[in-house]
């Protein structure tokens, strides 16, 4: 049976209806080239750059699986969203070298630092990710929701949000991701703050809350034997899955690309950054009081997972109750119109024009149009098989994150680091590492069948494999890279910090390629560096609140 009374959907209505029109503005814009269909003419400004970084971020799996997981076993994983540091990176470091070479995709920019072969592989490993990971885990996971809170049924739910997300993917493009993503990262903030203090005023406040739940769900640094989350793990893996999320990953790096300057797209990841630190606030917090109200008979759930909808069936008025279901379809579409076009944008460029160079702009974006149908088609496909691989949605995301990410953040960190490494050594990282991750996850699948050697490999936690994993690609890119030739220097000028040109001899090199003096005045912004310099100090004081030095004391 529904839960929405009129109030609910005239809620719902309202907020289509702005959604849409936003949409209808966007189609109207001139989009016949593939930078205007895919990077929106390279013309966004910082805040809606950000509020884009933040809003593709924030998917329904995350409100739901943050919430669940903190309801389950506090705020340890509160490592993977005190990520904002590494958004600052991805806008001081990789920024200039990215827009410099004018590039399209990740995996383009990896060609011109390495080779062709080391972006078809990229390119292949990305697709498949997305597919497998992002858009079946969230079509899954908004699907819940929906029927938890709309009465909608599972597969009719799932089938309409995708096919309006990737309707409106399809025809408005990366301007239309992004425009709609800045509605939706408010509707996001204000939906999750609702459900914050409604649910703090019903258990009593925060005093209340701590309390009741107990210092150790309050504590990100568990025991080094702890069994899912040793500290060590979670100090050490989640910044190499942060890396590669943040800082090499389509699905994320294509909204800097968009920006209209080096200026405007570093803004944009410092306000992204800002906007990083409220998911601990924002979606841990109330799984924290879900856990307190379950404690003190006041609500009721059979797992974790339920946590979030739950609250919201509970706790919030008619109308309200409309107001956060908007905001879980706001997260569920930015998260599948991200994909989409990330998607729709590595098969057109990375793949589609290698076979046919000469093929026209708007034919190009005609095959963008038919590959993100192609990827909402698959992702569908592929959510009957999710619970066979894993009954565990977040954990399987994590851990499949944990196995595609070292080789990728390792091959694009020494890549930017040292010119000494070439394209037989990214390579090897690329293959060996992707390869590794697997066979792991095909281990983990069938671990109830294996014994030994194979049953110890199975049974690793995630996150030390996520180290080692990193560790080990690192090491085999410098032994083969000194084993073998060194790269082109001209070929890779500009590309890598110690390759930055002193003087400028033409025009041409000049924008495409990152001169000295350049660098060092994009790396002088006050304002800039003074907001950098907050956020890192705001992450340092949330990890002493939630450590045994605050709260978990």
């Amino acid at each position: 049976m529904s839960l929405f009374t009129g109030l609910d959907w005239l809620v719902l209505a309202i907020y289509f209806f702005v959604l849409l029109g936003i949409i209808w503005w966007v189609v109207q814009q001139k989009q016949d080239s593939t930078e205007e269909y895919f990077l929106a003419g390279r013309n966004l400004g910082w805040f809606v750059i950000g509020a884009s970084i933040f809003a593709s971020n924030i998917g329904s799996e995350h409100i739901v699986g943050l919430a669940g997981t903190a309801a389950n076993s506090g705020m340890v994983m509160g490592h993977y969203e005190l990520h904002s540091w590494i958004i600052l990176l991805l806008g001081w470091v990789f920024v200039p070298f990215y827009m410099r070479s004018t590039v399209f995709t990740m995996p383009e920019f990896l060609e011109r630092r390495y080779s062709s072969e080391s972006r078809w592989l990229l390119s292949i490993i990305s697709l498949v990710g997305y597919i497998l990971t992002k858009v079946s885990a969230t079509v899954y996971a908004g699907a819940v929701v929906f029927q938890t809170l709309i009465g909608i049924e599972f597969w009719s739910g799932a089938l309409t949000i995708v096919l309006l997300t990737g309707a409106y993917t399809i025809f408005g493009g990366l301007r239309a991701v992004i425009y709609t993503d800045a509605l939706q990262a408010i509707v996001l903030i204000l939906g999750s703050l609702t459900i914050s203090i409604i649910g703090l005023a019903k258990i009593g406040g925060f005093g209340n809350l701590v309390e009741t739940v107990g210092p150790s769900h309050f504590n990100m640094f568990l025991p080094a034997d702890h069994p899912e989350f040793p500290w060590m793990g979670m100090v050490f893996a989640p910044p190499i899955i942060g890396i590669w999320y943040w800082c090499t990953d389509q699905y994320i790096v294509q909204r800097v690309l968009a920006a209209k300057n080096e200026q405007e797209a570093r803004r944009g990841t410092i306000f992204a950054g800002y906007l990083k630190i409220l998911p601990i606030f924002l979606f841990f917090i109330p799984g924290l009081i879900a856990y307190a109200m379950l404690k003190t008979g006041q609500l009721n759930y059979e797992s974790s997972d339920q946590a979030f909808p739950t609250l919201v069936k509970e706790l919030l008025p008619s109308g309200m109750r409309g107001l956060v279901a908007g905001g879980l379809l706001a997260a569920l579409m930015s998260s599948l119109s991200s994909v989409f076009n990330s998607c729709s944008t590595l098969f057109t460029i990375d793949i589609y024009k290698k076979f046919k160079p000469d093929t026209t702009d708007s034919q190009l974006v005609f095959v963008g149009r038919i590959a993100t149908g192609v990827i909402v088609i698959s992702g569908i496909l592929w959510i009957p098989f999710m619970k066979i691989i894993s009954g565990e949605l977040y954990t399987y995301l994590q851990s499949v994150q944990a196995y595609i990410a070292p080789p990728i953040a390792a091959v694009f960190l020494m890549g930017i680091f040292w010119k000494r490494i070439n394209k037989e050594g990214a390579l090897a990282a690329l293959i060996s590492g992707f390869v590794a991750g697997m066979v792991r996850l095909i281990l983990e699948i069938n671990k109830s069948d294996l014994s030994g050697f194979w049953y110890n490999v199975a049974e690793l936690n995630f996150l030390y494999f996520a180290i080692f994993s990193f560790l080990f690609c690192i090491a085999l890119m410098i032994a083969v890279s000194i084993l073998t030739p060194e790269p082109d220097l001209k070929k890779i000028e500009g590309l890598t910090l110690d390759t930055i040109s002193n003087n400028i001899e033409d025009e041409e090199s000049s924008e495409n390629y990152i001169s000295k003096e350049f660098f060092i005045s994009f790396m002088s912004r006050r304002s800039d560096k003074i907001n950098s310099i907050v956020i890192i100090c705001i992450l340092i004081l949330i990890l002493i609140l939630f450590s045994p030095l605050g709260l978990a004391s």
